[in-house]
């Protein structure tokens, strides 16, 4: 809540109101990647916080969920189960870190392909006419096991992404004989932020996530689950 309050005290003539769309009442001196100057399809494929920001003006309201167990010292997953999980990034700044970080992608399919322990998740996100649409797929053995489709509306791209996280990590810790977990996704940074000790705006949603690995974790003391980012 403060932080989309916060959103809206920013002054008329800083930098991220010259991003956003443009409303009535405010002067702006219009940016060239301003959310006003792109076309209706690349103003659907971007995913991100200057979009959330945007669409908050749009009376959408995160949920908190602080006093949950899985936020309290000494029962977090982060404090008990932290080998267990692990982000994978690339640098779209270098061509070389790019290009051995798809090498290590591809390696990564070729062998959760060939083992039955392993459950790959590909997830993906849009949002057109403040529809969000969730999709994860999952995939064991090379084979497409699950597939959950969602329709929601008005929700952030951060809570459709952690909502496909949530179904598809569900659906590959219930396979029988799973014991590593893959997530490949284009929002690893919103990922990340289930695992955050502090209160944040998605606790809702992170809980709900570390309740699903909780349960994954501890059937087997070896079980892991990787999130890698898709190279977009």
């Amino acid at each position: 809540m403060w932080l989309q309050l916060r959103a809206h005290a920013l002054p008329p003539n800083h930098i991220l109101q010259s991003l956003l769309k443009s409303r009535p009442n405010i002067h702006k001196n219009y940016h060239c990647l301003s959310l006003d100057s792109l076309t209706k399809h690349q103003h659907e494929m971007i995913k991100g916080p200057i979009v959330n920001m945007d669409d908050r003006f749009n009376k959408v309201f995160s949920s908190f969920d602080p006093h949950n167990s899985e936020f309290s010292p000494g029962t977090r997953i982060i404090d008990t189960f932290s080998s267990h999980f692990s982000f994978h990034s690339f640098n779209k700044w270098s061509s070389n870190c790019l290009l051995s970080y798809l090498h290590q992608l591809d390696n990564l399919m070729i062998v959760s392909s060939k083992t039955l322990s392993y459950a790959l998740i590909v997830t993906n996100i849009s949002i057109r006419n403040n529809v969000a649409t969730s999709i994860a797929h999952i995939y064991i053995c090379n084979r497409p096991v699950f597939k959950t489709l969602h329709h929601t509306v008005n929700i952030t791209s951060t809570e459709a992404e952690l909502f496909a996280i949530r179904c598809g990590i569900n659906q590959a810790s219930n396979s029988q004989g799973i014991l590593k977990i893959i997530i490949v996704t284009d929002l690893i940074y919103w990922a990340k932020i289930i695992f955050y000790s502090s209160s944040h705006l998605f606790q809702v949603y992170a809980a709900s996530i570390l309740s699903e690995l909780r349960k994954f974790f501890t059937l087997n003391l070896d079980n892991e689950i990787k999130f890698w980012e898709c190279p977009s």
